[in-house]
This record gives structure tokens, C-alpha cells and sequence, in this order.
């Protein structure tokens, strides 16, 4: 009478979930509306900018090449400039831009490979964070809007701007900063309306400072370095969640 759609890009198919709902099965995670808006990663960007969480200097979707060419004209100079898929993830349709002379090609390969992987080929663009630590916190949410997190994960250390080693804690974070990024990230969560495991994505800077990034509504694929460190079942809390469970029978009330 259900269907738990994994860790793959299946597991944020708003499609699915609808089809899912049409069929009369319960789709383990978040609803195909909530889905299709964290789906969308400049949407997400204006809701975090609503709820005066940080966020990188960017463009609107869709972006046109123009547009974009506009936008790495007024950067300052030396600055480079990130394409990215609206639906984009697991480093797919996403391009670093640091000459004007480099900015077709990307352009063009960056929505070649977002249209390939994601069947949509819209674009943004942000400024390029140099040398920024990469954060994610592990959240989950209750059907009443109850929203607990279970830490952080580092995934600074990436390839081709694809995860390689995940640290939970995140070494050396101060403890003030680790408590941002905890409570803007379980804001987004109530916010958007999800409800099941999700993961809220930041990044740092040299100084401290954070800025969202993306949001994933669905159990990722490191959900188990999490699960080691905190002796949570993070499967078993979907399924949980999904019956209607609220975050205080789990355990999980903050």
C-alpha cells in the first residue's frame, strides 16, 4: 500500500508522487507539490530570501544567455560566475565561468546536460563561492508542521562537484554558526511544507558567513553517515512519518 522511492532522482519526482497518489498507494516523502517547489532550486533560492536567509547574489530562471552574459559583465573583476540547472543535482548541469570568453560553451553544455539528465534545460546563475565549506543538515518534519534536525554533514570535499567524503560533526564549525544553520535550515523546512527526511544545503565562507544553497526532499545517498553518528534509523523514520507519526512519538521533538 506504499511505495518508498529510494535515494535517486525517482525520490524527487513530483510525478511519481502524483501518480502515486492517483493510484491510491502512499509515496514515502514529501507531497508532489512540495516536490515540484524544492524541485526547483531559484524558487527555493526566493523562499530562503523571504525568510531573510542568506543567499548568493544570482539571477531568475529562466536564464537566457544574454542575461547571463549581462550578469558576469558586473561582477567584480576576478569573479567568477556558477551556471546551474534549475532541476539540477548530483553535480549534473552545473558550470563554472571565470573568462567572458568561456561563457557560450558553458552555457550551451550546461543546458545540454540539465535538459539530458532532468528534461528541463532552464538555467541560473550565482556568483562562485571560492573555497567554501559545504554543509548540509539532516531535517525531518512531521504532517503537523513539527520539524526536528539531526546534525550536519561536511561534504566539502567533492569532484566535478560531486560528493566524495562526508565528516558528521562537521569538524571545526563553531558552535554558534552550527546553531544558524540548524535554525535557518528547520525554517525552510516548516516554510515549504515538507514532510518526511529532507536535507537543507549551506555553504560557508572564509569568513563565517552562509548562504543557502539548495534543498533536497528526500533520504540522499550519505543519509548513513548521519544514521552512525546519531543511532537514528533515517528509513525507518520516513516510514514512520509517512503512516502519520508525529517527530515526538520518535523521539525526535526538539
Amino acid at each position: 500500500d506504499a511505495l518508498h522511492p529510494g535515494y535517486g532522482f525517482l525520490s524527487e519526482s513530483a510525478d511519481l508522487a502524483l501518480a502515486c497518489e492517483k493510484a491510491g498507494l502512499l509515496f514515502v516523502g514529501p507531497s508532489a507539490a512540495t516536490l515540484r517547489l524544492l524541485g526547483d532550486k531559484a524558487a527555493s533560492r526566493r523562499i530562503a530570501g523571504e525568510l531573510s536567509i542568506p543567499i548568493i547574489p544570482g539571477t531568475d530562471a529562466p536564464l537566457s544567455l544574454e542575461a547571463a552574459r549581462a550578469f558576469f559583465d558586473e561582477l567584480p573583476s576576478g569573479q567568477a560566475m556558477v551556471l546551474k540547472a534549475v532541476a539540477g543535482g548530483g553535480g549534473r548541469g552545473m558550470r563554472v565561468v571565470r573568462r567572458s570568453g568561456e561563457l557560450e560553451a558553458a552555457f550551451e553544455r550546461c543546458r545540454s546536460e540539465a535538459q539530458r539528465s532532468f528534461g528541463l534545460e532552464s538555467l541560473f546563475a550565482e556568483c562562485y563561492v571560492e573555497d567554501a565549506r559545504h554543509i548540509e543538515i539532516q531535517v525531518a518534519a512531521d504532517a503537523r508542521g513539527t520539524v526536528s534536525h539531526l546534525g550536519e554533514r561536511d561534504c566539502t570535499l567533492q569532484r566535478r562537484h560531486q560528493k566524495l567524503v562526508e565528516m558528521a560533526p562537521a569538524p571545526a564549525l563553531d558552535p554558534s554558526l552550527r546553531q544558524a544553520l540548524c535554525k535557518a535550515a528547520c525554517a525552510l523546512t516548516v516554510e515549504t511544507g515538507l514532510v518526511g527526511v529532507g536535507t537543507i544545503e549551506f555553504l560557508v565562507d572564509r569568513r563565517d558567513g552562509f548562504f543557502f544553497i539548495e534543498a533536497n526532499p528526500r533520504l540522499q545517498v550519505e543519509h548513513t553517515v548521519t544514521e552512525a553518528v546519531t543511532g537514528v534509523d533515517l528509513v525507518e523514520i520516513q516510514l514512520r512519518l509517512a503512516e502519520g507519526a508525529q517527530l515526538g512519538e520518535l523521539g525526535l521533538a526538539t
